[in-house]
């Protein structure tokens, strides 16, 4: 939004600039200070917040079609088709290719075109069916096709790249999942939520059985392997609305919205079936692997979030001593 802003400045300070030099001001004052104080008045109400609140695209497109029409009435009263200030035009074009993309800028390129066209037709010493203005035409044209495309190139890498940050902030670098912050956000307006609305929902607190002997069996690498593995297969087992987590080394939460006792049980059951269905192949040697599964259910277990996490937490290692294996088992 800033660097839009500056181009429209820059784009109405260069126009009133060669406005005034050229004469056209003295030559035709009203309609030309009418030209410029419109503009004007366009962009303060762009700025203004009771404009379109909330459609921050919107109102970028309907700025930077205003500007392409401001600059073809300076073409106008400034040589019409002979007009030195042409290259204007790169302003907008710019201004689109940064925040509204190639299709809408691909437009307007072409709108200018047409521009270009009727400006020449309007001026007495050109011909417009001539190869000569066919190659000035081409001239002209040219550098702003070119950089529309560069910079609407150079602006999706680097949406592309903000994405991957923001997503790089919020997930789990080794498993994909949720990381612990972001899922603590997330479960926070859950819990607001559901006491608004008074819903349930259930928290599920999930722990690999005998990741410490896969680590020193196998090494470091198949923990890593493994949680990995427990991760795919939570995602497998959830539905979209629900978030997964890894919570801090072997141990994964999860978060089950708007969930009754009945489907809480049936996802955590699709849970340990799909982990141990999966196996992990190390060093041409089969592991399956298992899961401990503590559940609590809000408002039946706890009232908020400490309270809840806390009656998960002693869920799962009761899950944990029941389901306890002595060693894991491993298909040759």
């Amino acid at each position: 939004m800033r660097s839009t802003r500056s181009i429209a400045i820059l784009c109405l300070a260069l126009a009133a600039l060669e406005l005034v030099w050229s004469e056209a001001l003295s030559l035709r004052f009203w309609p030309v200070l009418a030209l410029m104080l419109g503009f004007a008045a366009a962009l303060a109400a762009f700025r203004s917040r009771r404009f379109l609140p909330g459609r921050t695209r919107t109102r970028l497109t309907i700025e930077s079609w205003a500007m392409i029409a401001f600059i073809t009435g300076v073409l106008w009263f400034t040589g019409r088709g002979l007009s030195p200030m042409f290259n204007l035009y790169l302003l907008p074009i710019i201004s689109s290719a940064l925040t509204l993309g190639r299709r809408v800028t691909l437009l307007q390129v072409a709108a200018i075109c047409v521009c270009r066209v009727l400006l020449a037709a309007a001026t007495p010493d050109l011909t417009v069916l001539s190869l000569l203005f066919a190659g000035r035409m081409i001239g002209e044209l040219a550098p702003i096709l070119l950089v529309a495309y560069l910079t609407s190139t150079l602006s999706a890498d680097v949406s592309e790249a903000r994405e991957r940050i923001e997503n790089l902030a919020q997930t789990d670098p080794l498993t994909g999942l949720l990381n612990h912050r972001v899922f603590n956000e997330i479960w926070q307006k859950v819990h607001a939520e559901s006491t608004e609305r008074r819903m349930s929902y259930a928290l599920l607190m999930i722990d690999i059985d005998q990741l410490k002997q896969i680590n020193d069996s196998f090494g470091h690498e198949a923990g890593s392997d493994a949680l990995k593995l427990v991760a795919q297969c939570l995602q497998r087992s959830i539905r979209n609305t629900d978030h997964a987590a890894r919570f801090g080394g072997d141990e994964f939460a999860v978060l089950l919205p708007n969930a009754e006792t009945q489907v809480t049980e049936a996802i955590v059951n699709r849970i340990r079936n799909n982990v141990y269905k999966t196996t992990l192949d190390l060093r041409s040697r089969m592991i399956r692997c298992s899961v401990s599964v503590g559940v609590a259910n809000y408002p039946k277990d706890a009232a908020d979030v400490h309270a809840l996490l806390s009656t998960a937490d002693r869920n799962l290692y009761r899950d944990k001593e029941l389901r306890r294996t002595p060693d894991v088992k491993v298909n040759a």
